[in-house]
């Protein structure tokens, strides 16, 4: 990023559990790490699918303000999730599973709504509802817990209907 005339990316590099090592791996290599200093967990710089790079902080050209943007869900050239975003998908079906304060069918419908609360879609308010009033009927709890493991993949119209 050595050229004040180019609109660019830099590089982010990321753990197998989502938390951001550096958005500069590009123009700031020593930046980066193998391995994680919180979890231990390998680093990726580019999507596990296509290889393309996952996008880290970005420069206008002429500007001395660099936006550092939030570790992304899925990536932006094939659309695929990142594997953070599988680890707490998963972990987020498995705790569903494990509540006691619903039926059969309400943790299905449960389970069936995470996938629309990390996508941005139509159907992200309805899930957003129907996960609020489960996780909710759950108890405190279970709501605390699916916070702490989806916060970081949620979509953000997801977080403001559920979390405001």
């Amino acid at each position: 990023m050595e050229d004040n005339d180019v609109d660019e990316y830099d590089v982010m590099q990321v753990c197998l559990n989502g938390h951001r090592i550096t958005t500069t791996l590009r123009s700031s290599p020593q930046h980066g790490k193998q391995h994680c200093s919180k979890c231990g967990t390998p680093t990726l710089s580019q999507c596990q699918h296509c290889q393309a790079d996952i996008r880290g902080s970005y420069r206008q050209r002429h500007a001395r303000v660099v936006h550092l943007p939030n570790v992304p869900a899925f990536c932006h050239a094939c659309g695929k999730p990142y594997p953070w975003t599988d680890t707490r998908l998963d972990a987020a079906q498995e705790l569903a599973e494990e509540l006691e304060g619903l039926t059969e069918d309400e943790k299905k419908t449960l389970k069936a709504s995470l996938d629309d609360l990390v996508r941005d879609t139509t159907r992200t308010p309805l899930a957003a509802t129907r996960f609020k009033r489960l996780a909710t009927k759950a108890g405190k709890g279970a709501a605390e817990a699916f916070k702490d493991i989806l916060i970081g993949v949620i979509s953000e119209t997801a977080k403001k209907l559920i979390w405001p």
